[in-house]
């Protein structure tokens, strides 16, 4: 039963995932959408199906699902032979892929995920809450972050070795929306939810919510935005955690 019911929840997470996908992609074709709100959903959207992960009663599944994404973002490329995926390239990749060929971007997004799932999956399965908080701050709060920093940054922070430009503004979006994502996945897999995970008390989970949020803030900040999908969740993850275990 417990197969069957891993099998039924693993059908549904990649329905879910290919359909975050394959409408931006459609609106984007149709020109209802621009190549950076097409992006942008897609970030924002399938990478939620990460919180399914705690519920596999064989949690390989989630390493799978994670991995299986990860290969389809290295094989979408403006020279793919198969047309969904040269489709997607030519739906949501940025400039600053064409060197590479490939959407660098999104397959670290992809690569993040799997590598965060599968080190909780192999060390502390019973603590997924540490991954899908770093996981929720690429998704979410670097989305918001790009679109406030965008509309609203009118103090830029420069630094030397980026080849972008951050906002005051945008990293503000990052750290304050980025606290109540961790609250929320540290409360609900930890406090109130401790059925799969290891219980945390509410004031641990603020701290934690606290700790990674600024972390993770930092870590955006002076990250080039080609690389910041993969280190702001691993390196923010294993900082927290490494913390945890003083």
């Amino acid at each position: 039963m417990s197969v069957l019911l891993d099998l039924l929840i693993l059908l549904f997470t990649y329905i879910y995932v290919f359909a975050t996908i394959l409408i931006p992609v459609q609106l984007k074709k149709r020109d209802k959408i621009t190549k950076f709100q097409a992006r942008k959903a897609v970030h924002l959207f399938a990478g939620l199906a990460v919180l399914t992960a705690p519920y596999y009663s064989w949690p390989w599944w989630a390493v799978i699902l994670a991995g299986s994404m990860t290969v389809l973002t290295l094989l979408s490329s403006k020279k793919s032979s198969v047309k969904p995926l040269k489709d997607l390239y030519n739906s949501i990749g940025e400039e600053a892929e064409e060197k590479v060929g490939y959407l660098q971007g999104p397959f670290h997004y992809c690569l993040s995920i799997t590598i965060l799932i599968t080190f909780f999956v192999i060390v502390a399965p019973h603590q997924m809450y540490f991954p899908i908080a770093g996981i929720l701050l690429m998704i979410i709060s670097d989305t918001l972050a790009s679109v406030i920093g965008k509309k609203y940054g009118k103090r830029k922070i420069n630094l030397p070795w980026l080849k972008t430009t951050r906002s005051l503004e945008g990293s503000i979006t990052f750290f304050i929306s980025g606290f109540i994502l961790c609250f929320i996945a540290f409360t609900f897999l930890g406090v109130t939810n401790p059925i799969t995970q290891v219980h945390l008390a509410i004031e641990v989970a603020l701290l934690y919510s606290l700790i990674t949020s600024a972390l993770a803030t930092i870590i955006e900040l002076v990250s080039p935005s080609t690389w910041d999908d993969l280190t702001i969740p691993i390196a923010t993850v294993v900082c927290v955690f490494l913390l945890t275990l003083i």
